[in-house]
């Protein structure tokens, strides 16, 4: 099983300082073009990168900014509403304190390094059993999933590497790969489900407060804090309730497969018979 590669981020100073990024890299990161990239520059939603000498050079504070202007246009924002927006922010309140709820809005969830595959190495993994064509068609239904990206050079970008793993240890224990990627897009439907629960409640609750046309930074840091907080405990909440699940259907479905194996081998694990349970020999004939 290949151990999947885990490219560096830009250019993450080992002294923990901020990372930056190419254009291409920001743009990659952020989900979005170097065109895109380009025009919100021009129109003033992203501050210009750093330069050093003829290379343009961005940080985490423009990939946090370009991934909410993902979010806002995808929600139907316009260029204008979403210049107003942040002009508001950042002349009317604490700059400090809409940037933290900016990068708690943006940040990714889980803390898992992206890694790398090649085609070959998905293939010894996964394609065992397939022809080529087969292989390429569930290929594409990974990347359709979302658990692998092309890269353009004819690689692939693994976003979870742990993902991956499990769906390589299901095969390696005989699981089709059709099954696993069922599997793998109904438990993606499910969790979207979970996760909608989540924030259905918070957003009835605490989201509210922002309703305000102009409010405070106080409100602004306390609805930040609680989507912060919300990380660690959706994973309180969700790994005892799947641990105990997980334990029922098991017993559920080895149960009775365990009972039938434990009277073949007339309970005990090496297959004997106890003495007084054997048939008794038959008697010899006396010449």
């Amino acid at each position: 099983m290949p151990e999947y590669d885990h490219p560096g981020q830009g250019e993450d100073v080992a002294g923990g300082g901020m990372a930056e990024y190419r254009i291409d890299e920001l743009a990659r990161l952020g989900g979005s073009t170097v065109r895109n990239v380009r025009a919100y520059q021009d129109r003033g939603l992203l501050p210009p990168p750093r330069i050093e000498g003829r290379v343009g050079l961005y940080d985490d504070a423009h990939l946090a900014r370009l991934r909410l202007l993902g979010q806002l246009l995808r929600r139907g924002y316009t260029f204008a509403i979403i210049k107003d927006l942040l002009t508001a922010w950042e002349t009317g309140k604490d700059l400090g304190e809409v940037l933290g709820l900016e990068k708690v809005l943006t940040d990714p969830w889980s803390d898992e390094i992206p890694g790398t595959a090649t085609y070959d190495e998905l293939a010894g993994v996964f394609g065992s059993g397939l022809d080529e064509d087969e292989f390429a068609r569930m290929l594409d239904r990974t990347v359709r999933l979302g658990l692998i990206e092309p890269d353009g050079a004819g690689g692939y970008r693994v976003p979870s590497p742990r993902l991956l793993h499990v769906g390589a240890e299901l095969v390696a224990a005989g699981v089709p790969l059709g099954s696993v990627l069922d599997i793998a897009a109904r438990i993606r439907d499910d969790c979207d489900v979970i996760a909608g629960r989540f924030v259905d409640l918070v957003e009835e609750h605490v989201f509210g407060r922002l309703e305000d046309p102009s409010p405070d930074a106080a409100k602004v840091t306390e609805v930040a804090g609680v989507v912060r907080r919300m990380r660690p405990l959706v994973t309180m909440v969700v790994e005892p309730f799947i641990a105990r699940a997980m334990e029922a259907r098991v017993q559920e479905a080895l149960g009775d497969r365990f009972e039938m194996i434990r009277d073949h081998l007339g309970g005990r694990p090496d297959g004997t018979v106890p003495h007084a349970e054997r048939e008794p020999e038959p008697a010899r004939s006396q010449k």
